[in-house]
């Protein structure tokens, strides 16, 4: 059997996230038993809520355990299978975490599933057709409930949830407007991915400054908001909200490293009743199928053109997630593991 090379959490953060808190191991990956599957990770997920995860307060999941696998979303190909649905050469989908190979439970519903390759790269099903898109999907659909003529913003606008809400809001005739970090950003997010118009953060770091961009870009209000990053950036889009708005809470990456994020003005969600809530994407996996057929279907029909950023080998991961962290990803982060 071949070795494994492994990504485990080491020690948990202190604040930010380092280098320090993770550890590289080798193992031997042990035979299989009947009804297991051997999959040879060809990419790895990388993606903001794992920071989350690595901290040991209360959260929507379970702490990441210490000196195990760090949690993650991988594709690849099976090479040796024990079970009689899979076969060696299926490329597959599934949580096989921060390694090269996985062993899977063939038998158990969600943790491997084959797909198709012929029209979607293998690696845009850890994105643009995967549970990033399908967050998108599920915000823009089951929480903003996007209609035409709709203003619809999204912070972390090209990453790999912004990128596919783009897409997704165009496709319902709404006027779509991201959120992003310096100018290269910004227009590919007006050029490629399809925004009305894009907001640089970078040169409106407070309120005050980016409510005033805001009110520029969407000059007829706003109607739905998904929040990827939240702290003032979330103060400064309540202030453009128009009445019966619609906010889609799926992250806090600018309170990650465990610092509150107070609200400023929370009383402008009873002036503008608003609607607000939060939402875990794998809590609704019953649609998932029909996210996925829209998402895989802008694809082929090039209407969803996702961007990514790959590091090269297991080893690499530690440093390219604290990059995501920090924004120095353009697009959907991978880790390339052959």
């Amino acid at each position: 059997m071949p070795s494994n090379r492994q990504i485990l959490l080491d020690n948990r953060p202190d604040g930010e996230a380092t280098i320090s808190n993770f550890k590289l191991v080798s193992t031997e990956t042990p035979a299989l038993q009947d009804g297991q599957v051997l999959v040879r990770h060809h990419y790895l997920s990388l993606d903001p809520y794992m920071r989350g995860r690595m901290n040991e307060s209360k959260s929507y999941a379970q702490p990441q355990p210490l000196g195990e696998v760090m949690i993650g979303g991988t594709v690849g190909e099976v090479v040796e299978s024990r079970h009689p649905k899979f076969k060696p050469g299926d490329q597959v989908v599934g949580m096989g975490g921060w390694q090269e190979y996985s062993v899977v439970d063939g038998n158990a519903p969600g943790l491997l599933r084959k797909v198709d390759t012929t029209h979607v790269p293998l690696s845009y099903y850890l994105g643009a057709v995967g549970m990033p898109g399908v967050t998108a999907w599920y915000g823009l659909t089951q929480i903003i409930s996007a209609k035409e003529g709709d203003t619809v913003v999204v912070s972390a606008a090209t990453g790999a949830v912004g990128s596919a809400y783009a897409a997704l809001a165009k496709a319902r005739g709404c006027r779509a407007v991201g959120i992003a970090g310096g100018p290269a950003k910004c227009r590919y997010a007006v050029e490629e991915l399809g925004f009305d118009a894009c907001i640089d953060y970078r040169e409106h770091p407070d309120v005050k400054t980016m409510a005033k961009a805001l009110k520029e870009a969407c000059p007829n209000g706003i109607d739905g908001y998904f929040e990827n990053v939240g702290g003032y950036i979330l103060d400064a889009v309540l202030l453009r909200t128009n009445a019966f708005a619609r906010v889609a809470v799926c992250g806090m990456i600018a309170g990650y490293d465990g610092a509150p994020l107070p609200l400023q003005n929370p009383a402008l969600i009873l002036v503008n009743r608003l609607k607000i809530e939060g939402f875990i994407v794998s809590e609704h996996m019953e649609l998932w199928p029909q996210a996925l057929q829209e998402l895989g279907t802008l694809v082929a029909q090039g209407r969803l053109k996702p961007r990514e950023t790959i590091a090269q080998g297991i080893e690499s991961a530690p440093e390219a997630f604290l990059g995501l962290l920090k924004g120095k990803n353009f697009g959907k982060q991978l880790v390339k593991l052959i």
